[in-house]
């Protein structure tokens, strides 16, 4: 996967807090790991296979280190994340060992099933150069209005400080969360028999020019 660029150029987001709200509030808050659509969760480069959705846990085992995924070929990660219904993402948590393999930066991309690698080299909704965070405190808040409705989130970790692989022991996602309505379709018949009169058929010509 060495074929996808790595020139970011600007735009990154540097700012991440230490929110001061109680744990179990914050825990409240947490809780968008209940709204993915687990099954279908990709994580591309993963070392073994189904260890990327283990990193999305509960509050309570966020500092837990039996659950992670570790990467494969290099130092990336790519997680395609389809939520259940309609998300507002306000903030991401993204936890690692305190060592190099941490994850160095985070780019963001939304609605874009299926995602790959080489759909990486596109610019992000937006982008955060990480600290590194063992104990999962520093939270690092999306431009909402970026991230109003997410039904599908792709988080691409680009590098990390200076390991072979990357570890994640935890992502946490932050937001509100709004059904997906079911809407039926009704098919209706207009005419019982149609009447090929009633029907004027256009002669278009084909256009020969495009507009690219």
């Amino acid at each position: 996967m060495s074929g996808h660029g790595h020139g970011h150029g600007g735009g990154h987001s540097h700012g991440c807090c230490e929110c001061d709200h109680e744990p179990a509030e914050r825990g409240v808050e947490y809780e968008l790991y209940k709204r993915i659509d687990i099954e279908k969760l990709q994580c591309l480069n993963e070392s073994r296979d189904g260890d990327g959705k283990l990193v999305f846990k509960p509050w309570d085992q966020r500092t837990d280190r039996m659950k992670f995924v570790e990467s494969d070929a290099d130092e990336e990660l790519l997680f395609n994340i389809p939520f259940t219904g309609s998300v507002k993402l306000k903030g991401i948590i993204i936890s690692g060992e305190d060592d190099e393999s941490h994850p160095a930066e985070m780019r963001l991309y939304k609605n874009i099933p299926q995602m790959s690698f080489d759909d990486t080299s596109r610019e992000p909704e937006q982008a955060f150069r990480l600290n590194r965070d063992p104990l999962a405190e520093l939270e690092y808040p999306t431009k909402i209005a970026r991230f109003s409705n997410v039904q599908h989130l792709s988080i691409h970790i680009s590098r990390n400080f200076g390991a072979e692989s990357t570890h994640v022991y935890y992502i946490g996602l932050r937001g509100e969360y709004t059904e997906a309505h079911r809407h039926e379709v009704t098919i209706c018949n207009y005419e019982a028999a149609a009447n090929p009169a009633d029907h004027k058929v256009e002669n278009i010509t084909p256009q020969t020019q495009f507009i690219s």
